[in-house]
């Protein structure tokens, strides 16, 4: 069954932009267009309305377009069916993941996971969590785990994991031999922070808000776009950052960071799984989410 067109026809749909949804779907946006052409030429017609700033389906594009997502739910209700039938666990899974779950947690666990399921093909996309929504509400990915706020409009929340935001300082820093500080004293020394809709970067704005803060109140020194480069930052004692317990417990065990709690209340966040709403679950991906659920994740967490 072919439905790659029908894919990227609704990923179009649903960001209003050929650009957009070539990014989304890992199309260069000629390939996106060709797609797009190859169905106006099939149903004669013009699917999208291009004279105007943003794309808008034309009426024959919406009938398409309801039409197009009720062929993919049945695709996906077709594969289980046959799946749980013939108790023959296969397929792929297409998963979204924010940062730091994506880069620190999931390799672990996917390796994990193929062993136990060695039919099932993983395919693991990491960004903010901004950008794991888009994904998702694209159907690029069948389920994201991400940290930070996400509006439930379309999605189904489930908490999976729980996790702990530290200050992380260099071993040279004169906090290094604390166990915690005051939220108040960081905001006095250079500090190296996330970029906009980052979920880290969400959290750590409700936290200073909530004790009469805010990101100005922060002496930023540098922005940057991946946890990683601000471990290295603060390792080189360019400042300090706040990340997650999960990202520095390698770096904590070999001693190359020093991590302190927030002395005023731990800050702590979820890591939550989305999927969309009244979505059909491949029999891969209610493996996976059973799997998932099952996880011991703080046997990682004490083995660094």
């Amino acid at each position: 069954m072919e439905d790659h067109k029908l894919k990227v026809f609704c990923a179009v749909a649903e960001t209003r932009s050929f650009s957009k949804a070539s990014e989304i779907i890992h199309l260069t946006q000629p390939a996106v267009s060709l797609q797009i052409q190859a169905l106006e030429e099939l149903y004669e017609t013009r699917l999208f309305d291009r004279s105007s700033s943003t794309v808008t389906l034309t009426p024959a594009g919406e009938i398409l377009y309801r039409y197009a997502k009720e062929i993919l739910s049945l695709y996906a209700s077709a594969a289980k069916d046959i799946g749980e039938l013939t108790g023959l666990v296969k397929g792929s899974i297409s998963l979204g993941a924010s940062t730091t779950i994506g880069n620190h947690v999931l390799p672990t666990v996917l390796a994990e996971f193929r062993k136990a399921y060695p039919k099932i093909r993983v395919r693991l996309f990491v960004g903010n969590t901004r950008r794991i929504v888009e994904l998702l509400n694209a159907t690029t990915v069948d389920l994201g785990i991400v940290e930070g706020d996400v509006t439930r409009q379309k999605l189904m929340i489930e908490r999976l994991l729980r996790d702990e935001l530290v200050v992380i300082v260099s071993p040279q820093h004169p906090w290094s031999k604390k166990k915690d500080i005051s939220i108040f004293d960081v905001t006095k020394e250079p500090f190296i922070l996330r970029e906009e809709g980052s979920g880290t970067r969400q959290i750590i704005e409700k936290y200073l808000n909530k004790h009469g803060l805010g990101i100005n109140d922060l002496k930023v020194a540098m922005m940057l776009g991946s946890t990683e480069g601000i471990k290295e930052a603060v390792e080189s004692g360019i400042g300090i950052s706040i990340i997650s317990r999960w990202a520095a417990r390698k770096e904590n065990r070999y001693g190359a960071l020093k991590l302190l709690s927030i002395k005023e209340e731990r800050l702590y966040r979820d890591f939550s799984l989305i999927t969309p709403r009244n979505a059909i679950i491949s029999h891969a991906v209610s493996e996976f989410l059973d799997y998932v659920k099952r996880y011991p994740f703080e046997d990682l967490l004490e083995t660094g």
